[in-house]
């Protein structure tokens, strides 16, 4: 399996971590493994989803990502660690930025939320994460990015608990989108 994949992988697992901060680990295999299709393209691949699912989380649990307890009804449990925490402040304070590769993708980024009125200072909020991390506004409640930044997104999401509230969508194209390239640099 390529790296890009395993990547993948791990985000969508950090992403179902960010939804509710805390995961049933026997509620994260048939979750997840129903993302993996998305990612894991052959039979012997699908075949082998969950030895897979748990490798990943292992690394990740190795890399400090996420950690093993139990909750109070004595199941086990993932948690996302202070490590994450410390990653969006990096972020906010601007040291950290997204990563632009050399070349871009030919794909956009979309975030699209419906935040319900009575958070309307965390819509507030999250739209001046995004504007301040380089995203364009197509609407009010949808922005654009050309290239991958998915992990911030989930560190966004996990922050502000806004998991089920915000999509994060890979498109091919925009129509009309030469003002997008342009504003991006991307011509």
């Amino acid at each position: 399996m390529t790296k890009d994949r395993r990547t993948k992988v791990k985000q969508a697992i950090l992403s179902v971590l960010a939804v509710g901060g805390v995961l049933v680990f026997a509620a994260l295999a048939p979750n997840c493994v129903q993302l993996l299709k998305y990612v894991i393209k052959t039979p012997r691949q699908r075949s082998n989803r969950f030895y897979y699912l748990k490798s990943i989380v292992g690394k990740m649990t190795d890399d400090g990502l996420v950690i093993f307890g139990k909750n109070s009804q004595g199941q086990t449990v993932i948690r996302l660690t202070e490590k994450g925490k410390e990653e969006l402040q990096r972020y906010e304070l601007g040291v950290q930025k997204i990563v632009k590769p050399r070349r871009w993708d030919g794909k956009y980024r979309l975030i699209i939320f419906d935040i319900k009125e009575w958070k309307r200072g965390v819509r507030d909020e999250l739209r001046h994460w995004l504007k301040r991390l380089g995203f364009l506004p197509l609407q009010r409640s949808v922005w654009v990015y050309p290239y991958e930044c998915r992990k911030v997104i989930v560190l966004l999401k996990s922050h502000f608990k806004i998991g089920r509230e915000v999509l994060y969508i890979t498109a091919d194209e925009i129509e009309n989108d030469h003002w997008l390239r342009r504003e991006f640099g991307l011509t």
